[in-house]
């Protein structure tokens, strides 16, 4: 299984969603916990569900094993082990500024 085009695969189907401003992070050389950060926003509670069940689906579709699943309204993130994706309300994404925590990341263009 290659994690590069599992994300690469799933920015794709984000953004079918209309997913806002996905980031796809690289974490090899920074952090042990995982390998990819998928980050997206997501505008409204109907968009975020959507956002979920397309990631799950297409990361199971590439694999991947889902190994938990945490939050709803404000912050969703899907654990896949060497790959974990983060789906936020606007407000949240602003607040946990996850580019800014882990800005030794070296971002992925697809």
């Amino acid at each position: 299984m290659n994690e590069l085009n599992s994300v690469t695969a799933l920015y794709k189907a984000l953004d079918k969603k209309f997913a806002q401003d996905i980031i796809l992070m690289d974490l090899r050389n920074v952090t042990p916990i995982a390998d990819f950060f998928v980050i997206c926003t997501a505008g409204s509670a109907p968009q975020m569900a959507a956002l979920t069940e397309t990631a799950e689906e297409t990361l199971l579709e590439q694999g991947m094993k889902l190994f938990h699943t945490e939050g709803v309204a404000k912050w969703v993130l899907l654990d896949f082990g060497t790959v974990i994706v983060h789906i936020f309300d606007k407000e949240s994404r602003e607040y946990y500024n996850l580019e800014r925590t882990w800005g030794d990341a070296k971002l992925i263009k697809p």
